[in-house]
This record gives C-alpha cells, sequence and structure tokens, in this order.
C-alpha cells in the first residue's frame, strides 16, 4: 500500500502547480478529460502497431446478450468459441492463434487478466458490452500496459463516457435456447454543470445449445463522475452474479455425428445401473470491482491521471465425483461391513477461490508540437485464496466434518511496472516512437493443493525489461510503419502446479516484428501488415490435460508466428458498405519432440516430428461483413472462415478441427414515435446456413495394447439460431 500513498501525494502535488488558469474544460463545451484516462494503454494512428477498433455504435448493433468474445470475433485474426454452443456463459477468444491467458486485457486501464491463469473469465462480466465505449485491439505485442504480458495481443476497452443529457433505456433480446437479456439504463445528464450520474443492470439466462449448459447471470454498473474546469473524478463500480451448469468437457468425436448436444458434466451411473446427472454440477462465481479515477489537465501542455482500483471475486464450482478415491480427499480410511477397506466411494466436492485484487496506476502525458510523452507506473498485489471441500460422501460415517476441508492454499502476487513512452516528429512525414518499459513480479504459492500436495511452497521472483521501437510514416492517404518489441511473460499458476517432479516451468520471450501499411480513401481502403513473432521458451500444450481438461504445457526452445494481415473496406454508395480480412499464417515448432503416455508399460514414448504446427493456430481466418443502412432500416450480411485447427502440436489430422465457413444476417428497423425518442426492432439469424462446425477442444493422446488411442471432447457451437431484440429509449 505504500506505493498507493506515494501515487497519491504526487497527484496532490501536481494539482497545486497546475496554477494557470486554461480553456474550460466542462462537459458542457464538448470537451472531455475522459480519454486521459485511456490515453497511457491506447495507441493512435502515429503509433506503429497493427490495430482495430469497435465503436460503441458497433456494439450496441451486435450485442444480444453474448460476451466479448462474440462481439469482437470479426476483428482481423480473432476466433471465438464457446462452451455452450451460442456465445452465452463461459467463452473466449483467441487473436493470432493465442488464447487469453497471452493477451493483455484492461479496462480503464486497470488489468482485467486474473493475477495467477492471467485468463480472463467474461462469464464474470456479463453484458459489460453494454457500459463500455469502445474496444482497441492491438495485435502483437501493442504497447506497454499494466498487468499480464502482451504475448498475441492487447484488448484495451473503455467504459462509456458520460452523457451531458438525461436518459433511460431499455433493452429486451430473446431467442433460441431459452436465451433472455434484460438491460435497463439510465443518466441524469449533466447536473449543475458539474456532475453527471449513470447506472444499469442487466440479466441474461439462456438454457444453451449443449444439453444443461444452463447459465443465469446479472451485473451492474454504476458511475460517478464530477468535471472541473481542469479537473475529473470519477467512481465507478460494477459486478456481476453467475451460475452456469458446467459444460467443460466437450463432445467426444465419436458422438459428433449422433449427438453433439452431449454433455458428461455431472453425469454418474446409479444404484440400480441408470445413467444420472447432478443437478447441481455447477460455477458459481460473485465479482464486485471499484475504480476512483482523478484526471487533471496541469496546462496545455500536461495532464495526467491516477486510478486506485479493488476487486474482490470470490465463488466456487461443485461437481459430483464419481468412483473418486479416499485418499485423493484426505478422508479416513472406510471398512465396509465384511471388514474390508473401501478404496473408493462417490462424493460431492466444491472448490472455491476467494480473492482481492488492489493497487495504483499513474500517467503522466504531454503533448506538444514535436513530442508526445507518457510516463507511467502502476503496483497492484493480488492475494487469493484456493480451497476444497467435501460435501457430501455415499458411505456413512466417513465424512469427517461438515464442509470437510481437504486443501487449503493461498497464491500471492505483486506485479509493479514503469514505462516511458515517446512519439518524436522528427518531419512532417516521419514519427518516431521509443517505449521502454519495466517489469517486476513477486509471486508465491503455500500450504496444500489437490495436485500438487500437502507442502507446497513456491516463491518466484521475474525482472524484466520490455523494449519496443519503431517508425511510422503519413503523407495524405498513405501510412507506413515498422517497429520491433521484446515481451516476457511469467509461467501461470497451474505451469506450477500441475507441473512434472522434475519440470520447473521458465519464463517466455517474445521478439515481434512488424511491418505495416495502409491507405484510406472515403470510397476505398486497404491495407497490410507483415508480422514475424519469434517466441523463446514458449510454454506449449504438452498433449497432457488437467482434471477438468486444461491443457498443461511445457517449455519449447524455438518456436514462430509469421502471417500477413489484410484489410479492406468499400463504400461505393452512402446506404452500402462493404469491410473485410484476412489472415494467413504459419504457426510453427522447431524440433518438436512428442511425449505420449504408453499404458502398456507405464512410461511414455518419445518422437522426434521435427518442424509441426502450433495448436489452435489456424492458416487462414477471413471475415466479410456487408452493412446496408436506407433512412430507418438497417441489414448486415456477416462472414467468417476459419482454417483447419490441431488440437495438439503433433500435426496429426486425427487429432484437429476441421475449418469451417459461417454466415449470419441481421435486419432492423427504428421507429420515431412521439411517446419516446426512439423504438428500435431488429432480428439476427447466426450460422444462417445451419453449418455443423467446431471452434475448440482437448485431446489426451496415448498407447494401449500397442495402439495409439486417443480421449478428446469437442465444442461444438449451435446450428441455425435466432435473437429478436426491441430497445426503447425515453
Amino acid at each position: 500500500m505504500k506505493s498507493v500513498f506515494f501515487f497519491a501525494a504526487l497527484w496532490g502535488v501536481a494539482i497545486m502547480a497546475s496554477a494557470e488558469p486554461v480553456d474550460s474544460l466542462l462537459v458542457s463545451k464538448n470537451v472531455s478529460l475522459d480519454e486521459v484516462v485511456v490515453s497511457a494503454t491506447k495507441v493512435t494512428k502515429a503509433t506503429p502497431v497493427a490495430y482495430s477498433e469497435l465503436s460503441k455504435q458497433e456494439l450496441v448493433k451486435r450485442n444480444d446478450g453474448q460476451g466479448i468474445p462474440f462481439l469482437i470475433s470479426q476483428s482481423p485474426s480473432v476466433i471465438m468459441t464457446s462452451d455452450a454452443g451460442n456465445g452465452v456463459g463461459y467463452s473466449g477468444f483467441r487473436i493470432r492463434g493465442t488464447d487469453a491467458n497471452r493477451i493483455n486485457i484492461t479496462l480503464n486501464g486497470v488489468p482485467v487478466n486474473d493475477s495467477e491463469s492471467q485468463g480472463a473469465f467474461w462469464v464474470n462480466m456479463p453484458d459489460i458490452a453494454s457500459s463500455v465505449e469502445n474496444v482497441q485491439i492491438q495485435r502483437g505485442a501493442g504497447t506497454s500496459m499494466n498487468g499480464g504480458a502482451a504475448f498475441g495481443a492487447t484488448v484495451a476497452l473503455q467504459t462509456q463516457n458520460p452523457a451531458l443529457e438525461s436518459y433511460m433505456d431499455y433493452s429486451i433480446s430473446a431467442g433460441s435456447f431459452g436465451t433472455v437479456r434484460n438491460t435497463v439504463r439510465g443518466g441524469t445528464g449533466l447536473l449543475k454543470e458539474h456532475f453527471v450520474f449513470d447506472a444499469r443492470y442487466s440479466n441474461v439466462r439462456s438454457d444453451g445449445f449443449i444439453s444443461r449448459a444452463s447459465a443465469n447471470m446479472s451485473s451492474y454498473f454504476v458511475s460517478g463522475a464530477y468535471y472541473g474546469e481542469n479537473t475529473l473524478i470519477k467512481f465507478q463500480t460494477f459486478g456481476s452474479a453467475e451460475k452456469t451448469y458446467q459444460a467443460w468437457n466437450g463432445v467426444p468425436s465419436s458422438l459428433l455425428k449422433t449427438n453433439r448436444k452431449y454433455n458428461s458434466c455431472g453425469e454418474y451411473v446409479d444404484e440400480n445401473g441408470e445413467t444420472k446427472y447432478y443437478d447441481n454440477q455447477t460455477d458459481n462465481y460473485w465479482q464486485r470491482h471499484y475504480h476512483l479515477t482523478g484526471s487533471q489537465r496541469l496546462n496545455v501542455l500536461w495532464n495526467m491521471n491516477l486510478t486506485l482500483h479493488y476487486t474482490h471475486g470470490k465463488g466456487y464450482y461443485e461437481d459430483y465425483k464419481a468412483g473418486a478415491k479416499y485418499a485423493s480427499y484426505k478422508l479416513p480410511v472406510y471398512v465396509d461391513l465384511e471388514g474390508k477397506e473401501v478404496l473408493k466411494t462417490d462424493l460431492v466436492r466444491r472448490k472455491w477461490l476467494d480473492n482481492d485484487f488492489y493497487g495504483a496506476i499513474y500517467n503522466l502525458n504531454y503533448k506538444g508540437e514535436n513530442l508526445l510523452f507518457t510516463f507511467g507506473a502502476a503496483a497492484n498485489r493480488y492475494d487469493g485464496d484456493h480451497f476444497g471441500r467435501v460435501m457430501w460422501v455415499k458411505s456413512t460415517n466417513v465424512l469427517p466434518a461438515p464442509d470437510y476441508e481437504y486443501y487449503l492454499n493461498t497464491g500471492k502476487k505483486t506485479d509493479y511496472n514503469t514505462f516511458v513512452k515517446l512519439n518524436y516528429q522528427f518531419l512532417p512525414v516521419l514519427i518516431g516512437f521509443l517505449d521502454l518499459q519495466y517489469r517486476g513480479i513477486d509471486y508465491s504459492i503455500k500450504g496444500s493443493d489437490d495436485k500438487a500436495g500437502d507442502h507446497v511452497d513456491i516463491s518466484k521472483h521475474w525482472n524484466f525489461f520490455n523494449p519496443k521501437v519503431g517508425v511510422n510514416f503519413h503523407k495524405e492517404a498513405h501510412s507506413a510503419f515498422a517497429s520491433f518489441s521484446v515481451a516476457n511473460r511469467e509461467p501461470n499458476r497451474d505451469n506450477f502446479t500441475e507441473a512434472g517432479a522434475n519440470e520447473r516451468p521458465v519464463h517466455e520471450t517474445l521478439y515481434d516484428y512488424e511491418l505495416g501499411y495502409t491507405y484510406e480513401h472515403p470510397v476505398f481502403n486497404a491495407g497490410i501488415n507483415l508480422y514475424y513473432m519469434d517466441y523463446n521458451n514458449q510454454l506449449i500444450l504438452s498433449g497432457k490435460i488437467s482434471e477438468i481438461g486444461g491443457a498443461l504445457t511445457t517449455n519449447i526452445k524455438d518456436s514462430y508466428r509469421a502471417g500477413i494481415e489484410l484489410t479492406a473496406g468499400l463504400k461505393p454508395f452512402t446506404f452500402l458498405t462493404w469491410n473485410g480480412n484476412l489472415t494467413l499464417s504459419r504457426n510453427k515448432i522447431k524440433d518438436f519432440t512428442e511425449y505420449v503416455d504408453d499404458w502398456d508399460t507405464g512410461d511414455q514414448r518419445n518422437e522426434d516430428l521435427g518442424t509441426t504446427d502450433i495448436s489452435f493456430s489456424p492458416d487462414v481466418i477471413a471475415n466479410s461483413m456487408f452493412d446496408f443502412s436506407w433512412k430507418n432500416f438497417s441489414a448486415s450480411f456477416n462472414s467468417q472462415y476459419v482454417g483447419h485447427q490441431y488440437m495438439d502440436n503433433s500435426s496429426s489430422k486425427e487429432r484437429s478441427i476441421d475449418a469451417y465457413f459461417i454466415n449470419s444476417l441481421r435486419v432492423g428497423y427504428v421507429f420515431k414515435l412521439r411517446f419516446v425518442k426512439e423504438l428500435s426492432v431488429d432480428v439476427t439469424v447466426n450460422n444462417l446456413f445451419n453449418e455443423e462446425y467446431e471452434t475448440n477442444g482437448w485431446v489426451y493422446s496415448y498407447y494401449s495394447e500397442g495402439q495409439r488411442r486417443k480421449k478428446d471432447g469437442y465444442f461444438t457451437q449451435a446450428g441455425s439460431n435466432a435473437m429478436a431484440r426491441v430497445s426503447i429509449r425515453f
């Protein structure tokens, strides 16, 4: 907490130093300090970074209650997946083949990634899109950010700017699989020329495409802001509660043709030999965020902002474990009526996580005639308790106590960084860019763990230096850039707790080379970006899986991602636009040795496969988006093609996901009525041509009786499905 007091003191000194009055920054004059809050984490056209951006209008148009992964899925190099098959509940995305635990995600500059897993759980932020102003996706290493490393991309979200006029709106969406979303929003507008308040409440329910993959998620967002001549003070709180039935196992390949909705989660066989499903095989989580931000304009050249943040999360997932070993749950030996020791039983367990995340983020910005300068510093702390409890055991008189605790450990992580960014205009057409970041991490796990044993004592420290340099050329309709970046990433929690006895993961390093060109014209625009991402010690899928289907990883010395990203847009008429993007890539591991369990011998076989493909990294991703708008009528027709993906690193077609091509159609109409400002109606049909496809999966490969065999799970997605939405704005 010392860092918090340091940043607060620095803030106070700077305010006292801003003596001279400047032009009014009151929002009533349409000059807002909100952008200052995220200016240190977002990029502009002058920055040598490949990026795309979704505006509030685009998010509103697409948002029927699905998560952020669904809404950004047609951005360049992005693919999404959904456990439930319809974009509601657990969902995720990959960018350039990397998943969320390698993608830096921030909201108003505050890290969203979980400190230990480094992943992002959008199920804990349902309908956050209804309170987001824009989403910027920086591909590659991006620029220096707070939180985790960007090993494939950065996703920066900015919450909504306060509305100057009072408003209230209500939206309801309903459609396939019993999906219903209700959202109500309101704002006071500007009060007494200084104050603005906004609020939102949402509830999203769905039965899911997959059997029993139900979701019940509620969320809120409240914001209050004070605008002075040179000062903005804003407090925001948002949070959620979710209960989702688990759909984490996927569909075995043997059932893809006959039962694409199959869900094995909660499945067990009773005393009569009948297959049943446990009713409360659910994931439950509650999360609350608090952000207090101050932004100060010191004079016409300097401004700064300070954000204090705190997040509390708590939840568990509960499941029925058939044939569980007593020893695995530290239960006393059970002796049956014949005096024999019983080694296994059925039981119900809960695995809990109770965590706090808090810190301070400070930025100082200078904007001169030829120089843009940003100094940033942040310190964040995470404290998380992991514990498991046995709730019920089939055998009587075995449970030592109600809610019997069989493991408890605490993860602690301190993440601090400081950076400077410089944009200098050497010539009217040439801008140089320099970004230097130091990042330090202290991480420890202590206690007992259900995987790592009773005496876990892990303590690690990393010091990373992440430089970035580039140049940007801009003249009239033409822009070009070149950049080189270095990024370092620490292993996540599972890399330690689920590592083999003789394996200890080390940090990864990325060397990212980017070269881009864009042409912009009111009628036509086009862009090309070349990238080569060279990894040292990248943590790669090992072929093994964790208890809930999570893929285990090991350090691989040499691997790379290389590709070309093409974008284009055409607006032949004022009422018709087309935009498209295409990514062609090669994603390779050099000198890969595959290790496969041999059940016949109890050992592992290994084979040198040479250069292979990195799993879940398609060579082709393409999107096409047509938008038609005439008076109050609008329509969109979108298409996406995703190429073949391998589920492990052996480049085996037997363990892969087929390419797929999907389309969606949306039509809408806005009614102008006397008693309301606006009433809009739209209908969206997803997967218009009923494509059978899968977006994700897992595989465990092994030898048995001399034959190569596998266990697998594919995450099947819904066929043709529709959502209708009615929105009323008062």
